[in-house]
């Protein structure tokens, strides 16, 4: 917030200077003193609304317009502020150096309106966002059974676990955490986790097949 009130302040002092330039060009170029004051805000004005504009359009489609008017906007103003300072500048002062110094105030405008606006963004928006986890889909159509060839009938409590092992497989590749299958299921959260940890083979135990009298 102290970054952005500061590029305020910056972005202040150097539209002053800009306008007063490009007020000064347009009277001498003209335009009636009393409305000379409308060109710079023109001009000016452009780069500020066409910054905020790049910055809010960011990565979308219609991006490219706001992009060629803030260039248009800042090169007509770089422009006019560097003939200004050679038209008015002292005869002691070399022409380059008047321009080049005079070029200065746009381009600050232009970067501390960048600035300011990427910064104003930065305050309201959180360092991080938190992604939501992603949305549990609902189970709507219940799991078929498996089926068992030639096998007896299993007993009604073999079946509902069998039945909430399917669904929890069922659950577990759609990207549910163990936490929600159990939720889910009605069981505990370590229940569903033995139901997807494989079973530890045990080692084989060699049979002495003859002895030694």
């Amino acid at each position: 917030m102290t970054a952005a009130i500061g590029t305020v302040l910056i972005g202040i002092g150097a539209f002053w200077l800009s306008f007063m330039a490009l007020a000064d060009l347009a009277a001498r170029s003209g335009i009636a003193p009393g409305q000379a004051w409308i060109w710079p805000l023109l001009v000016d004005g452009l780069i500020v609304v066409s910054t905020i504009a790049v910055v809010a359009l960011d990565g979308r489609l219609g991006a490219w317009y706001p992009w060629a008017l803030l260039i248009c906007g800042a090169l007509v103003s770089v422009a006019a502020n560097a003939l200004h300072a050679i038209v008015a500048a002292d005869a002691s002062v070399p022409a380059m150096l008047a321009a080049t110094v005079a070029a200065v105030p746009p381009l600050v405008l232009l970067a501390s309106t960048h600035l300011t606006v990427v910064l104003t963004r930065s305050t309201t928006t959180p360092p991080y966002a938190a992604q939501a986890p992603p949305e549990l889909p609902a189970v709507t159509e219940p799991v078929a059974a498996v089926e068992f060839e030639a096998e007896p009938a299993a007993e009604p409590e073999e079946e509902l676990v069998l039945s909430r092992r399917e669904r929890a497989a069922r659950l577990r590749e759609a990207g549910w955490s163990n936490k929600a299958i159990a939720d889910e299921l009605g069981v505990h959260a370590s229940t569903v986790g033995r139901w997807f940890t494989p079973p530890v083979e045990e080692p084989e135990i060699t049979k002495e097949m003859e002895t030694t009298s």
